[in-house]
């Protein structure tokens, strides 16, 4: 937590964008250092999240759909047809709300992966846009939760406490 704390403003900017694609949260996180723990930088966190407008939703989406990694849940063990259902869910869904389909996948165990996926794909599908704005909102919320854990995490263990 020091690190961070005492990281300029851009460097935990940029760290944080890391963790949440949206310029809005990773400025206000920023902003309100220093975090006395986790638990404090978690709960900022997620009210920042919370507080996102349409734009900067908009903005953490697409973020997430130019990272460089494959389409969620294809790197899980699984058939060929299961895989080829995927990527269709997955351009359905872009199709249908105009951006990449996101889900935290935390806990879930790798052989499950694209069962879980493909479910909550073909579940969300039937969303109205609104409905899945807070969805997708939900879960962006959570993949960053789980991101900063793992960013403080791995500056921790750099011999900074």
């Amino acid at each position: 937590m020091h690190r961070f704390n005492e990281a300029d403003a851009g460097a935990a900017e940029e760290a944080l964008l890391a963790c949440c694609g949206s310029h809005r949260w990773a400025l206000r996180l920023t902003a309100h250092r220093p975090y006395p723990d986790i638990e404090s930088l978690r709960a900022a966190a997620s009210e920042a999240s919370y507080d996102l407008r349409p734009a900067d939703l908009a903005e953490a989406l697409a973020d997430e759909s130019w990272m460089p990694q494959p389409l969620l849940g294809m790197r899980a063990p699984g058939s060929q047809a299961a895989h080829t259902a995927l990527r269709a869910a997955h351009a359905a869904y872009e199709a249908r709300f105009g951006h990449v389909f996101v889900v935290c996948l935390e806990g879930i165990a790798p052989e499950e992966m694209l069962d879980a996926v493909l479910s909550s794909i073909r579940t969300r599908l039937a969303n109205d846009p609104d409905e899945e704005r807070l969805v997708a909102a939900d879960e962006l919320r959570r993949i960053a939760l789980t991101r900063l854990e793992h960013l403080v995490a791995t500056h921790s263990g750099a011999g900074a406490r």
